[in-house]
């Protein structure tokens, strides 16, 4: 377990903590998530649906599956992964982050495992999932290598991992920082390093060394004429990636 450790950073626990309350207001600190979660959902629902063969027309179509949300937050993406059949586990450093989770979960009627913990809880347990998710996470985590090590070793041989986050690029610290935190207001100031975003290079460089091959890249987009999110092409601010084990 110990080589899994230290992954957390207390500093920006202690940022989200401070807006754990307001997880699932659409206009809150967390508005830019609620806006890109639906572009997030579409990318996680084909990728899985096309990795594991299932029915796309399915209500459930990933019945029978289990799926780790490592970083979930709130609960923004574990709850429709639920929906979908999956069997989910979430954790999260944040304690309050949890128990709002839970909360929203009870009152939607949908049972999540959720816990408080890094990675290392799950890697140092036996469970082993089909699907792992890490979602704008890995640009918040201490250690990244122990990081991308604990994602390979939580997967189950022919499992799925889905990622997301931010390029390290020029263009990526004038909208993501500049824009984002200090010019529109959409994250609260400090939320991001700039110096932790990671290049799709290094991400894939790093699933590969933790036995996961890449197999899918894709950007995520803002058209400031509508006001909406967009897969796209440009990986050069955010983006995704799909990896099988």
């Amino acid at each position: 377990m110990s080589d899994f450790g230290g992954t957390v950073d207390p500093r920006d626990i202690d940022r989200f903590a401070r807006h754990s309350a307001s997880w699932w207001d659409p206009g809150g600190s967390f508005r830019p998530l609620h806006q890109i979660n639906a572009v997030r959902l579409d990318f996680i629902r084909r990728e899985l649906i096309a990795h594991f063969r299932r029915d796309a027309t399915a209500l459930t179509p990933f019945a029978g599956l289990s799926l780790a949300d490592i970083g979930c937050g709130g609960g923004l993406v574990a709850e429709p992964m639920t929906r979908l059949g999956f069997t989910v586990t979430g954790i999260d450093a944040d304690p309050g982050a949890i128990a709002v989770a839970r909360e929203h979960a009870a009152a939607s009627g949908l049972v999540i495992d959720y816990r408080i913990g890094d990675i290392a809880a799950l890697v140092g347990g036996a469970e082993r999932f089909d699907v792992v998710l890490a979602l704008e996470i890995v640009e918040h985590v201490a250690d990244r290598a122990a990081f991308f090590t604990g994602l390979g070793a939580l997967l189950k041989p022919g499992g799925a991992f889905i990622g997301a986050t931010l390029n390290r690029t020029a263009r990526s610290f004038a909208l993501a920082i500049v824009g984002a935190e200090y010019v529109l207001g959409w994250l609260p100031p400090g939320t991001h390093d700039w110096r932790q975003f990671v290049r799709p290079s290094e991400f894939v460089l790093g699933l590969r060394r933790a036995g996961l091959q890449t197999n899918r890249l894709a950007g995520l987009g803002y058209d400031w004429r509508s006001g909406s999110w967009r897969e796209s092409d440009d990986l050069s601010v955010n983006y995704m990636l799909a990896a099988r084990r």
